[in-house]
């Protein structure tokens, strides 16, 4: 089993970090919130009380953190994991952030003899308190091999998208495709009922028919037809607006960054942007549907 530093213990890390502990690894946990490296301490991990307490010792360090700027940081500023960790560690950055900084963290952590992998994650914290994520790995075949054990821990399902910074292409370009057919999803059941169909009929009907989708069958922004979806708690976040239009925001400059001219992906940038200025950040991205009714 592993000796594994857990740094970043949010809604997403807090249960990443359980499931690790579930499986036997050896796990000292750090966030900047006491109360979070607390809860973590009750689920089975030893509290650190700073980043060289956490690394210090460690096989491998996973992190799940807010943006690139962060990961950075954490890992390679003044005091940060690099300063103390042996050589040789093993780096798992799990963090949603740009390719460029994905590929330039790589870069300092070979540079200065450890190995890297981006391993951003899908299935919300559902999925993260579940085991149940999908990874998605961007890292050299030895460093993927090394990681995939660790990542199986609090996963179902484990991709290997080739060099570093492809997990977190695959990512953007998976929640670009998500917050696009979301929108067009609560658009229809809003058609629907406007033109006198009842949110269940049209669900029975369109989920096996050609209009079927993920947004649809697994998380309808209509009320009813998934009890499990936010739709019935009041759009009470699972994956929430701002953290969709974060990336969607990394979906379109990276696109511009490459030269890649999309029509649909900066149309959904605006939607959830909109909803972002109006407040509305800590919604479900699902909300959508409940905005285009003007309840909002």
């Amino acid at each position: 089993m592993a000796k594994i530093a857990f740094i970043g213990l949010g809604n997403m890390g807090s249960g990443m970090c359980a499931n690790l502990c579930k499986a036997g690894h050896e796990v000292r946990a750090f966030d900047l919130n006491a109360d979070s490296v607390k809860a973590a301490a009750g689920r089975g991990a030893a509290p650190a009380v700073s980043l060289k307490d956490a690394v210090t010792g460690a096989d491998v360090v996973i992190t799940m953190l807010p943006a690139g700027k962060h990961v950075l940081s954490v890992y390679f500023g003044d005091g940060g994991v690099a300063a103390h960790a042996a050589k040789g560690t093993l780096f798992i950055d799990c963090s949603t952030i740009a390719v460029d900084d994905a590929r330039a963290a790589a870069g300092k952590a070979e540079a200065d003899g450890f190995r890297m992998v981006d391993a951003p994650v899908s299935g919300g914290t559902a999925g993260a308190e579940a085991g149940t994520l999908t990874f998605m790995a961007g890292g050299s075949d030895e460093a993927f091999v090394k990681a995939k054990p660790l990542l199986e821990a609090m996963g179902k399902n484990i991709f290997h998208a080739g060099g570093s910074g492809n997990g977190q292409a695959a990512k953007i370009a998976n929640n670009m495709l998500l917050g696009i057919s979301m929108i067009g999803t609560c658009e229809a059941f809003f058609l629907a009922e406007k033109l006198g169909l009842d949110a269940q009929t049209f669900f029975d009907i369109s989920s096996v028919s050609s209009g079927q989708c993920w947004s649809m069958t697994n998380y309808c922004p209509a009320p009813g037809p998934v009890p499990t979806a936010p739709s019935n708690r009041d759009y009470k976040p699972g994956f929430a607006v701002a953290m969709m239009h974060k990336d969607l925001a990394l979906a379109i400059g990276a696109a511009r960054a490459a030269g890649a001219d999309l029509q649909l992906g900066p149309l959904a940038e605006k939607v959830y942007d909109n909803m972002m200025a109006r407040g509305h950040g800590d919604v479900d991205f699902s909300g959508v549907f409940k905005d285009l009714h003007g309840g909002l």
